[in-house]
């Protein structure tokens, strides 16, 4: 068996830029001074509180597919995607949190990692199944 060390490391370094993310929001909410469960009031605070949804909204497709890519195609190959996936999310979050403008490159790069995780991994399974005959 196969052991994805290089994917397991990156789905680590995936939830630590997640954890990242929490922790900006909580600094958003120490600076704006609105304590939870408000969302609202403050610009930065709103900024940061979406890139850490959008980001939550984004795991469970990327991780899915980093790992079913790892498994039927190649464990190496899947790491390097998840980190542009990464790279991709911290852009992402480093230009909406300036202006929510900025915010389009980051996203592209991390959907494109996203896709060829997703449809790669998808078009492998199928084409085993194929081959097997099931």
């Amino acid at each position: 068996m196969q052991p994805h060390s290089y994917v397991a490391l990156v789905t680590i370094a995936a939830l630590l830029t997640y954890v990242w993310m929490m922790i900006r929001v909580g600094q958003a909410r120490g600076k704006s001074g609105i304590a939870a469960p408000a969302m609202t009031g403050d610009p930065a605070l709103e900024r940061a509180i979406r890139v850490h949804y959008n980001t939550l909204e984004w795991l469970p497709t990327f991780l899915v597919s980093l790992w079913l890519f790892a498994i039927y195609w190649n464990d190496l190959i899947a790491a390097g995607l998840g980190v542009v996936w990464i790279v991709g999310r911290i852009v992402y979050a480093l230009g909406y949190y300036a202006d929510p403008g900025k915010r389009e490159m980051g996203f592209m790069i991390q959907m494109a990692a996203t896709a060829v995780l997703l449809f790669g991994a998808l078009g492998r399974i199928v084409w085993t199944l194929v081959l097997v005959g099931a």
